[in-house]
């Protein structure tokens, strides 16, 4: 089946379609890691993105239930240079076609990959949208253009779990942390409890008191996906939780605990999104390999001194 990508700047890329069949507009952005798709479409990070895999080949060791990262997938579409439609691995349960057209998620398969990440590194991530029903390209640039960017965007409302649950409760804990859940990755949780932790999740809109009703040894404000300044309730949370209780934000958590300490956010041109960004420790001069999935910075310079 037939399938397009429109960018916003009227840029087209035709292919072919995997997976769903429909429309769906996003932010598209790329991803340059070679391995560990699963975890990327089950991110809930990606709410509100078309993830466009810089790695070539994709889909060649299939989905099992055991790395995903999510409770399903939560990216709007997915970009790729070669679908593989022989899936190899012991672990395998099904293939990657079939599990995003069980979960209504677009795919496109056939176009040049590094043509659009080079356009995207040089002109930002933009508004854009995939479908496999309509191939009128005005009508579909019209479309992208009324679609809403992700500045402004509560996104964490759509991805956050509705109530509280105990994810973790052993017997030899060393601490009692407690998530705030704004799209939190399973293996987030995993670590917590791989470190004695007994973990508890609760909602986004949880107020401080009700944080702090639970005596928690710490706070970990999760990942997740938007605009850190429209979830306005959560700042106001850690705001409250500020020189109460310790606090620890990963990604969109980071970002808002910069927001309640007074600062502001920004977004990137293109954001960092792979598992391979070096990054430099300025006091030894050692250089990481690290991990980085984020559209949002804080503004160092904004902060109180």
């Amino acid at each position: 089946m037939q399938a397009v990508l429109v960018l916003e700047d009227g840029t087209i890329f035709k292919g072919q379609s995997f997976g769903s069949s429909g429309e769906a507009p996003g932010e598209v952005v790329f991803n340059t890691s070679m391995a560990g798709y699963q975890e990327i479409i089950t991110d809930p990070s990606y709410k509100g993105q078309i993830v466009t895999m810089t790695y070539p080949l994709i889909g060649n060791y299939g989905i099992n239930q055991e790395d995903v990262e999510s409770r399903r997938p939560f990216l709007e579409g997915l970009v790729v240079k070669e679908y593989s439609k022989i899936a190899s691995n012991w672990r395998k349960e099904q293939g990657l076609g079939e599990y995003l057209k069980e979960n209504n998620i677009l795919g496109i398969e056939g176009i040049d990959t590094r043509a659009l990440t080079l356009h995207i590194r040089e002109q930002g991530a933009m508004k854009a949208i995939l479908s496999t029903v309509d191939f009128d390209e005005s009508s579909l640039v019209d479309k992208v253009r009324l679609s809403r960017g992700l500045v402004g965007l509560d996104l964490v409302k759509e991805v956050t779990i509705p109530k509280k649950y105990v994810y973790a409760q052993i017997k030899d804990a060393k601490f009692k942390v407690v998530v705030l859940d704004c799209g939190v990755k399973y293996n987030i949780l995993r670590e917590l409890l791989r470190h004695k932790c007994n973990v508890t999740v609760l909602p986004a809109r949880t107020t401080a008191k009700e944080v702090l009703s639970n005596y928690p040894d710490g706070v970990l404000l999760s990942n997740g996906p938007g605009d850190p300044a429209a979830v306005d309730y959560v700042v106001k949370t850690v705001a409250e939780l500020i020189g109460r209780v310790p606090i620890f934000g990963i990604c969109l958590g980071h970002q808002m605990l910069g927001l309640a300490l007074g600062g502001k956010t920004y977004k990137l041109k293109f954001g960092h999104h792979g598992a391979n960004h070096p990054v430099k420790d300025l006091r030894t001069g050692k250089v990481y390999i690290t991990s980085q999935n984020h559209g949002f910075c804080v503004d160092i310079d904004s902060l109180p001194k």
